[in-house]
């Protein structure tokens, strides 16, 4: 079986609530879904459909290409139809890989078992086909099968990605509660933001959304900071396919641009950090850093642009009760600095948000790990118009 000469059902998958925003990514390089789901969206495609979506997208966590369905009621059943699969076409021999699943059985009390039934039946079928088997483990830098079996229907995939779309390379010091890459992203596009006016984040931390900001009104996507993706070591993978990909994505970035992008916070290791993971992105030039309390953030005159507060959410009772002061002021730093602005605050604590003071003029459901949050976007007339309250 050579997978790269196939089209099949591929499943892009990302953080739970996140789908809305990668139909939209998908969709501008020219897809069309055939399905959109909580966590994710099924295209029809080929294995370069693959390596160009892994490449590109900011919201997936990862490009799964579908190889096998069937029915299966225990493990024994895996087993046997894995068996069957011709895995010395699709693992070289010297390589190495891992398996990871999604399993949903009565049968099966801990997904590691599935695992294993799968990594048997690749390693017995190399024996009898070849007299030897490649190295297998843990860890998602080779080749990676991909298991989901829920009830009794199974299928089976290649992951294309390997380690998660879901980081994008650049963070090496995350800081305190960072906010994952892809959710920044999801947020930013969320905001709607135009890419041509100014994007200012207060409290930065470790300056994810200004960096993602920065990528995108560039137009740099994840892939040109990754060197390692699963596909490429597939048997009949060819680089020419990455390459293609990669010349293409290249060609588009804009090297300069007069987009202010603004990012302060009072903690100058927040500021040090942000510029360091900056500077790893590429972008560190075409963002504005600065050391100050977040009130004294300077904002420029606009008839446009977005304003993003990512704030404490406070874990403990007495964390809320001085977190309620600090949500008063951002709502009061939104209506005195950011007329004509767009201002958005990203919370997982809708009783804080109520010290804002203002009327959102929409309430955009997210998930942060397992916290129910929700991105609160305010309106900020300009002009003769008052702030909407």
């Amino acid at each position: 079986m050579d997978v790269f000469a196939i089209k099949t059902k591929i499943i892009v998958t990302c953080s739970n609530r996140l789908s809305p925003f990668l139909q939209k990514e998908v969709e501008a390089l020219g897809y069309r879904p055939d399905r959109i789901f909580k966590t994710g969206l099924e295209i029809y495609g080929s294995m370069k459909d693959c390596i160009r979506l892994n490449l590109n997208l900011r919201c997936a966590s990862q490009v799964l290409f579908s190889l096998k369905q069937f029915k299966a009621f225990t493990a024994q059943d895996i087993y046997k139809t894995l068996l069957q699969v011709e895995w010395e076409k699709i693992i070289p021999e010297d390589e190495y890989f891992s398996i990871t699943s999604n399993v949903s059985n009565e049968t099966i009390t801990n997904n590691l078992f599935a695992n294993v039934k799968v990594k048997d039946a690749i390693a017995d079928r190399f024996r009898e086909k070849t007299g030897s088997r490649p190295n297998s483990g843990p860890e998602l830098n080779g080749v990676v099968i991909h298991l989901y079996w829920k009830e009794s229907d199974a299928e089976l995939f290649l992951d294309t990605s390997g380690e998660t779309l879901s980081k994008h390379g650049y963070r090496k010091i995350p800081g305190k509660a960072p906010m994952l890459e892809s959710l920044a992203a999801a947020n930013i596009i969320a905001s709607e933001w135009d890419r041509k006016t100014p994007f200012i984040n207060p409290m930065c931390g470790s300056g994810t959304l200004a960096i993602e900001a920065a990528l995108i009104a560039t137009n740099r996507p994840p892939g040109l900071l990754r060197s390692n993706y699963a596909f490429m070591h597939l048997c009949d993978y060819d680089e020419s396919h990455h390459d293609e990909c990669f010349h293409e994505m290249e060609s588009k970035v804009i090297e300069k641009t007069d987009v202010p992008i603004i990012a302060t916070d009072i903690s100058e290791d927040a500021i040090h950090i942000s510029k360091i993971n900056a500077g790893i992105a590429g972008v560190d030039h075409l963002i504005q850093f600065q050391c100050c309390d977040f009130a004294n953030t300077p904002v420029p005159e606009s008839t446009g642009g977005v304003v993003f507060f990512n704030p404490e959410y406070g874990d403990r009772l007495g964390d809320e009760i001085e977190l309620e002061e600090t949500y008063g002021r951002m709502g009061d730093f939104l209506k005195q600095k950011c007329k004509g602005y767009t201002g958005g605050i990203f919370t997982g604590n809708l009783e804080l948000a109520k010290k804002i003071g203002l009327k959102p003029k929409r309430r955009i459901e997210f998930f942060n790990g397992k916290i129910d949050c929700r991105l609160l976007t305010y309106e900020l007339y300009a002009g003769s118009k008052s702030v909407k309250v």
